[in-house]
């Protein structure tokens, strides 16, 4: 929650262009602790795909597309300090706070309403639309001076957000509104 705060701060005090184009995320002396904390984290979450493959679970695309390609551009990203990281990191750090809560008690044997479950889908969907505007204001603002964006990353994370934006989408749709999912895929999808 500390990158929150930090983000918080520089919209309060700078504004929202300057969250957006900030890159001091990456070096501020706590925000860059838990930027990197961040980095490092998307190796370990590959864990959940291990896990779903060692309990011989149905693994669904979206699991391990967005596992992959969010450990290699969260690591591209971090190493070319982009704008944007702040609000990226915050937001990520944010829903799986609460979706991680939601696992630990359903691992702990609590009886989560189904609605939790929508709420967090709903989350990483808000999520994606975020951070794929979040892209478009990057890419508008790439030419200012202070809004260093590198071209390759603003297309992989715009085709990153944007295709998790469709997938989550379905995956809500299919298991929300259709129904057509079986029991097990009746729960928010680990990521983001």
């Amino acid at each position: 929650m500390r990158t929150s705060w930090y983000v918080i701060n520089v919209v309060s005090w700078d504004g929202f262009h300057q969250s957006v184009c900030d890159t001091a995320f990456f070096s501020a002396p706590v925000s860059k602790f838990w930027a990197f904390a961040f980095t490092i984290s998307k190796v370990p979450e590959l864990g959940d795909t291990v896990f779903i493959v060692l309990r011989k679970q149905r693994l669904i695309f979206l699991h391990w597309y967005h596992h992959i390609t969010v450990l290699l551009y969260t690591w591209y990203s971090y190493r070319d300090r982009v704008a944007g990281g702040g609000w990226f990191m915050s937001m990520n750090y944010t829903v799986h706070a609460v979706m991680y809560s939601y696992y630990a008690a359903k691992a702990g044997g609590l009886r989560v309403p189904r609605p939790v479950a929508v709420l967090i889908t709903a989350l990483q969907i808000v999520q994606m639309i975020v951070g794929f505007s979040l892209m478009g204001l990057v890419y508008r603002w790439r030419d200012e001076v202070h809004c260093v964006a590198n071209p390759n990353n603003l297309m992989c994370g715009s085709v990153m957000y944007l295709s998790y934006l469709l997938l989550f989408s379905s995956f809500f749709y299919q298991s929300y509104i259709r129904g057509a999912a079986g029991p097990d895929d009746k729960r928010p999808m680990k990521r983001e």
